[in-house]
This record gives structure tokens, sequence and C-alpha cells, in this order.
């Protein structure tokens, strides 16, 4: 596994190997994500956000986000970050009913949830929540008076997903042993519809497809990442992209550590082709609220792409699920949560580059 410190001295390493990936460019956004707070210590947070200053540059402005959970995040703890660069938190909660929770084996219960959130908005204005929806027995009158809380509790920025069911999981088992309903999605679908609808006419732009925030509080980590702009993924198992190239370290803590011991970055690479590159453009620029550009698939991709796209796209468009704004192409309402399978179906498979 290898101590902390030894963990932490390899990745202010990788930071200063890397450090030439983004030379001309600023950083706008630091995201911890994963088990962070409960490991990390807030010492050990400025440390980390120091060698990434000592060795980028980081924009003044830059947003600076802490991903956790409910337990994670003791009043103690939440009052020292407030002391910290950290200006957002993430909170997953994913549901406001204990029995969801127990459901999803989470660590902590409704009350903690509530309790952290009121605490944490003492300290921190840039508050985001995960919600999950299409639980199996959760009913649409309790995902309504789940995201009635999320409202009442006035957090500008809410991240919500459609339950997936991993393998090797007490939810995975309890459905196999029926002891709870599969994963419907009708219910999802319903669920979906009832958030969007519900957040829109409270104020909240539905700017990617997970993602619904308040004027000024749009996540630029997020939209960032479905914009397609380079991010650098720092530690073991971490992912990067550049545009092009794909990669992503090697998932053991040893094996990343001898290698940043020997001034090695211990990645492995993909270079995206030209067909690969124009599929993942339409896959998360569906998702955001800007769309496809045509004009953006014409120049990187040449017009045989945009002819392939526009005329796989008539078909949606005449059913109403996906519509033309001037040079864009996006999903309509009914559109949304449909919008992974329209992309999948839009994609180049054929043409070789």
């Amino acid at each position: 596994m290898g101590t902390k410190p030894q963990v932490l001295e390899a990745i202010a390493t990788e930071i200063r190997l890397r450090k030439e990936e983004l030379s001309d460019q600023e950083v706008k956004t630091i995201y911890f994500g994963g088990g962070t707070p409960s490991v990390l210590s807030v010492d050990e947070i400025n440390v980390l956000i120091n060698t990434v200053r000592t060795h980028f540059e980081v924009d003044a402005n830059a947003e600076i986000t802490l991903e956790g959970n409910p337990d994670d995040l003791s009043k103690e703890k939440l009052k020292a970050l407030s002391q910290s660069p950290i200006n957002r938190l993430s909170i997953g909660v994913q549901s406001f009913f204990d029995a969801d929770l127990k459901l999803m084996n989470r660590a902590h219960d409704a009350k903690e949830a509530l309790a952290c959130i009121q605490d944490a908005k003492s300290y921190f204005n840039n508050i985001s929540i995960d919600l999950i929806y299409g639980i199996p027995n959760a009913t649409d009158a309790q995902w309504k008076e789940n995201i009635a809380t999320a409202l009442d509790l006035g957090v500008p920025h809410i991240s919500s997903y459609a339950l997936t069911v991993e393998p090797k999981t007490a939810l995975k088992h309890f459905i196999e042993q029926g002891v709870v309903p599969p994963v419907d999605d009708e219910q999802a679908q319903r669920q979906f519809m009832i958030l969007l609808e519900t957040l829109e006419s409270n104020g909240f732009m539905h700017y990617e497809t997970s993602n619904f925030a308040q004027p000024g509080f749009i996540s630029k980590n997020n939209s960032a990442y479905w914009q397609g702009k380079p991010y650098i993924g720092i530690g073991p198992s971490a992912h990067s992209f550049d545009g092009k190239v794909r990669s992503w370290n090697v998932n053991n803590n040893m094996k990343y550590m001898r290698a940043l011991e020997r001034e090695e970055i211990p990645s492995e690479k993909e270079t995206l082709s030209l067909r690969d590159r124009y599929n993942e453009y339409v896959m998360t620029g569906l998702r955001t609220q800007w769309g496809v550009s045509l004009d953006r698939i014409q120049t990187e991709f040449g017009p045989l792409y945009r002819k392939y796209l526009e005329e796989q796209a008539e078909k949606y468009i005449q059913d109403h699920l996906l519509f033309k704004d001037g040079d864009s192409l996006l999903a309509t309402k009914s559109g949304k949560f449909l919008v992974d399978g329209i992309a999948s179906d839009l994609f180049m498979v054929n043409l070789v580059k």
C-alpha cells in the first residue's frame, strides 16, 4: 500500500514532472475527488494545492472543489476546509430517505446528510449535492420530496444520476434474490423528467444531462470536462486527456510510487483517431446546453463528417428528440434522457481514419 506521506510525495513528484503539459494554459479548476476528505488533512490538501501553484499557472479565480460524503465532513473539518483554498464542496448525499441509503450501502443516514449541508452552508456558498433517481421501491412522491428538500436547503448546484447496479454489490444480490425489484427504466425516465421540470421551474439551468445550476454556479470542472477541454489527473488510477491523447495511471499504489521514485510517470496512453475524436465530441456535446457545433464538425473533421451527422440526426429531429438552433444540434427536453443512446447512433463506425 505505502504510507500516506510516501503516496503524497509521489503525487507531488508527478505534479512536477507533468508541468509542461499545460505550460501554455492557465489552470481554471482543481478537483479533489474520491475519498480525499477522509484520507487527507487540511494541511496536506494545502500542500498539494501549493505544489500545483508552484508548477502551473493557476487562475486567481480558479474553482477548487473537494468531493466528500456527509460522514467525512464533520463541522470541524468543514471549518478547517473553509480556511484553505477550497472554495467549492460536492457532497455525495444520494437521498434524504434512510431506506434508499441502506439499499445503496451508504455510510451516512438522512439526518447526517441534512446536518452536513446546513453546517457546510455556514462556511461555503458554492455547494453541490448528488441525488440518485430510479431507486427500486422509491415512489415518485418520495423523489419529489427529495428534490423539495434540496431546494429548501438552498444548494445552488445539483448533480443527479440514474441508479446503476454494480456487480458484487449488496443491491445486486438483493435484486437477484428478489428482495427488491430490478431497476425500472420507465421509472428512471419519469423521475428524470420530474427533476428537470421542477429544477428548471425553480431557476436552475440544465447545463449538462446530469448537472443543474443556479445562475453563476455552473461548475467550471464539469463544463470543461463535457466541452472536451484538456485536463490532467494526478495520482494512482487517475485519467488525463489533452484533446487527442487519453492516458491513465497505474491503479497500484506501490507501482505508482516506485515509478515516480525513478522520475517516471506510470501511465498508459491511447491516441484517439479522427473518428474517435468525432464520436467523443458528439457524445459529450449533445449532453450539454451548448450542443454540437456543425461548423466545428466541418472545420475539425471535414465535410464528410458533417454530412453524415446531419443525415443520421434527421430521424431524431423528425421525432422531436433533437433540434437545430442556428449552427448547433441539441437535444430536446424529451430527448435529454435518451441522449446517450441517440449519440451512439450518430457515431461514425465504418469510416477508418
